[in-house]
């Protein structure tokens, strides 16, 4: 049975996120259910992450504000603050059983802008490089960034997964530009391919996850 992860941003009415603040939210969001202690072993989240990660890891993105962001809070799960942008993950359940205060949130609505171009990332920063020839609202764009953090995640050794969950999981989601992109896609680094059920085409190639553990030697 095919298994869907929650992600849902908080979007009041007088305060919504940037655009980076959120993308950069969602995928550590992402991060931090994968190596939280609920998610493994005999954990209450493992059997369900388990079985969502057998199939399609199937991820969408919500909003809410005022008494829906209440309600969603109250319900299990992990609340990543990062800048202007607050996102709660959920451990994935079957696509039928999403419980009602996650399912009757909105989906659209999710179009967020920055202020300012984002700095630079650090040197040694993992970055999720987003397509620069694909429209995607900032929800899609959300979902595929986690993405691309989950499969940079499952790529990383042990070692390096600890070590990255020790830092707080820091990382940058950055626009390439065409030339960048280009060079990007001849590396072996993950790339998100999606399903193509929403906003774009199917096999469109969404995100690459540069990690620079993944970097050849």
């Amino acid at each position: 049975m095919e298994h869907v992860l929650t992600l849902v941003i908080r979007v009041e009415k007088n305060a919504r996120p940037h655009q980076t603040d959120a993308l950069e939210a969602a995928a550590t969001a992402v991060l931090a259910i994968l190596a939280d202690d609920r998610s493994t072993g005999e954990g209450e989240w493992a059997a369900a992450m388990a079985a969502w990660q057998d199939h399609r890891i199937r991820k969408v993105v919500r909003r809410a504000r005022g008494a829906e962001w209440r309600r969603a809070e109250a319900l299990p799960g992990i609340t990543v603050t990062h800048g202007t942008a607050e996102v709660r993950v959920f451990p994935p359940v079957p696509l039928d059983d999403v419980p009602k205060d996650l399912a009757k949130l909105q989906v659209t609505g999710t179009d967020f802008e920055d202020p300012e171009p984002p700095r630079v990332p650090h040197p040694n920063t993992p970055v999720l490089w987003i397509n620069p020839t694909l429209g995607m609202s900032s929800g899609k764009t959300m979902a595929q960034v986690g993405h691309g953090a989950h499969l940079a995640w499952l790529a990383l050794s042990a070692t390096h997964r600890k070590e990255w969950a020790a830092a707080n999981f820091p990382l940058a989601v950055r626009k390439a530009t065409p030339a960048h992109w280009a060079q990007l896609l001849q590396t072996d680094f993950p790339v998100i391919q999606d399903a193509g059920f929403t906003e774009i085409e199917p096999g469109s190639r969404t995100v690459i996850a540069e990690h620079p553990h993944l970097r050849p030697t």
